[in-house]
């Protein structure tokens, strides 16, 4: 039994809301990859960023004061910025079938533009500091998407993940890529989380806040967050971290309520890792929702319980990437399941 199903973590992946699909490409050369989120037919979508160092692509056309209305997709990927180029690849996948906002005048349409949102982690400290994802990965990652669940742990945008970094990289472990979903029965809707944990903090079991990975000492788990009350980190860079994330539903929202979902899901972060958001940390979370235009909006008491939902989704989603980590031994880094139990 996977081990973040047997600690009672909520299973799912973000390809159970209906209009998504997704796909991970993972290089070979070392451990880093791209992850696509496509969305096809086009979705509403926001982006909430609180860490200090973020890597973005797209993100401020996603202010519901400017004009493009519905995005095809979302990257996560590693490779820092280098790793945005990993969007274009995604630009033609999507071009290749006719997918894109429409440009032309009354003389005739001259093509179609894909609008492809995306978000990068810093995992160049691990191996081959010239090997990225670039545009052969995000076409790589579409053409392994489809509505399947999302495999979780040491691939895509989670390859080279790591966490608890604090006090210096050669005390931090593992990171990865996880998911989660939710289906609301009374109304339909589901609700999906994919995730990248690439954090300076620990991460946390949301359930009953344990540590389960993270910042190490000669002992073990060092916890920082406590050890910061007594000594100052010396470890952490600016931009070396992030969490990255979408969550999806096909619950009618406007650009607002969107926006207000990334906000709430967001918390979702600080209730697994632990610290988060810091100056080190990069952290971004998009929020799409695959509802037909014209399907109107939820009340705020629908959104309010999508919001609640969404963060306990994210939060477990984070807990879910670390258990499903492999350790790389090769660079120092165990994982979750080489702790002693």
């Amino acid at each position: 039994m996977n081990r973040a199903v047997a600690h009672g973590l909520i299973p799912g992946s973000i390809t159970d809301v209906p209009g998504i699909e997704a796909g991970h490409h993972t290089l070979s050369g070392r451990p880093t990859g791209c992850t696509v989120v496509l969305c096809e037919q086009g979705a509403v979508a926001a982006v909430d960023v609180r860490g200090g160092a973020p890597g973005s692509r797209e993100t401020a056309l996603l202010d519901p004061a400017n004009l493009v209305e519905r995005i095809h997709a979302v990257v996560l990927s590693g490779g820092s910025a280098y790793g945005l180029d990993s969007a274009g690849g995604v630009m033609r996948w999507l071009e290749s079938r006719g997918i894109g906002f429409p440009i032309g005048s009354d003389a005739g349409m001259l093509g179609r533009v894909p609008i492809v949102c995306g978000a990068v982690l810093m995992d160049l400290g691990v191996g081959d500091f010239s090997l990225r994802p670039d545009i052969e990965a995000g076409w790589r990652a579409c053409e392994a998407a489809g509505p399947e669940a999302l495999p979780e742990g040491n691939l895509g945008a989670g390859a080279g993940a790591t966490v608890g970094k604090l006090f210096g990289a050669q005390w931090a472990m593992k990171g990865g890529f996880g998911g989660s979903s939710w289906r609301f029965a009374e109304q339909g809707w589901t609700l999906g989380v994919a995730v990248a944990v690439n954090a300076v903090g620990d991460v946390r079991d949301p359930r009953d806040n344990r540590l389960i990975a993270g910042a190490r000492d000669l002992h073990g788990l060092r916890d920082s967050q406590a050890a910061m009350f007594g000594v100052a980190p010396n470890g952490g860079v600016p931009g070396g971290n992030t969490t990255i994330g979408v969550v999806a539903t096909d619950a009618p929202l406007s650009r607002g309520q969107a926006g207000r979902l990334a906000q709430m899901a967001q918390d979702g972060y600080a209730r697994a890792i632990s610290p988060i958001h810091t100056p080190f940390d990069g952290d971004t979370l998009f929020a799409l929702s695959t509802a037909p235009p014209g399907s109107g909006e939820v009340s705020a008491r629908e959104l309010t319980a999508l919001g609640s939902v969404a963060a306990t989704l994210v939060a477990h989603a984070i807990a879910r990437a670390v258990l499903a980590a492999e350790g790389l031994p090769e660079y120092g880094l165990p994982a979750a399941r080489d702790l002693p139990a």
